[in-house]
């Protein structure tokens, strides 16, 4: 079960009762934890900016909100579209408002390519890292393609090591899959465990004074590995920008570089389509160099 505790702070504007029911109507939809932060903040930073209660706001109000977002914050595609799907889901489940801004806002998604990382350039990362734990979170993470919040969950029970496969069970959409278990990562998980011996976590949370790892509740905080990240990108002077997501892109593109199918690649990320996957098509050194020897092979004149 999902763990929801220390949820997002309230305010002045968006507390109480009015709060409490937004979290409940997003619990009963099978939001996960992290949605329904996302969610709740972005009603909260509504009111807060119109200074009213969110049951009190106009449609009016929530027009230049968006306009807000968009022009003086000059928010990003992903931040804005958290920002419309949790005020929409306020006003569509929690304070019905029959709005047509809600119904026919569209947001605008910019196609940009992700970045990706060469094989040396990841194990520069991870030998840059001073903390163990760090570095093996974040070869988890490029070994075996996950999202960061499927390693910060990953469970000892998950570790399938005669079948040399891990169950990804706390995915994206509740959505299950097998990824395959290299070797190293395996012996170098079993190595970290050793350490702390936690009966449900790989990589529990250590706690303020780093001694609570055996007995943590929680898993280790999401800000503590981007963190650590940034500041690595930074000392190694990368000048691409580099985030723990960016294992995953690299994953894929060495997969498919190496002779891997899409399909097979599809399976492993855990896309529900493969247009999504159909992206590392075009990140591919190896796919661009086999398509121009090919073209020099079909067409040359005898």
């Amino acid at each position: 079960m999902v763990n929801y505790d220390r949820l997002p702070a309230a305010s002045r504007y968006f507390d109480g009762k009015l709060y409490q029911d937004m979290n409940d109507d997003l619990q009963l939809a099978g939001m996960s934890k992290r949605t329904v932060h996302g969610y709740l903040r972005a009603v909260r930073q509504l009111a807060d900016y119109c200074e009213k209660r969110p049951d009190r706001i106009s449609e009016a109000e929530l027009r230049r909100y968006f306009l807000y977002l968009k022009n003086e914050k000059q928010f990003a595609y992903g931040s804005i579209r958290v920002a419309f799907s949790g005020i929409k889901f306020f006003y569509s489940r929690t304070c019905k408002r029959n709005w047509q801004t809600l119904a026919t806002m569209k947001l605008q998604r910019a196609k940009t390519m992700p970045q990706v990382l060469t094989i040396e350039q990841v194990h520069r990362i991870v030998n840059a890292c001073r903390v163990e734990r760090i570095a093996l979170f974040f070869w988890t993470t490029y070994s075996m393609g996950l999202r960061l919040e499927e390693v910060r969950n990953l469970q000892v029970g998950d570790i399938d090591s005669q079948r040399m496969m891990v169950h990804i069970h706390r995915g994206k959409g509740a959505k299950d899959r097998y990824v395959p278990l290299p070797t190293s990562t395996l012996h170098w998980l079993r190595q970290h465990w050793v350490t702390h011996r936690h009966p449900r976590f790989l990589f529990p949370a250590e706690g303020r004074n780093h001694q609570q790892s055996s007995t943590s509740d929680t898993p280790i905080q999401t800000s503590t590995v981007q963190k650590a990240m940034s500041k690595i990108a930074v000392d190694l002077k990368f000048a691409k920008r580099v985030s723990i997501h960016t294992l995953r892109h690299s994953y894929a593109t060495h997969l498919l570089e190496a002779g891997v199918s899409l399909k097979v690649i599809q399976q492993y990320l855990g896309h529900s389509s493969l247009q999504t996957t159909l992206i590392y098509l075009h990140l591919t050194d190896t796919a661009e160099a086999n398509a121009r020897e090919m073209i020099e092979q079909i067409f040359r004149r005898s």
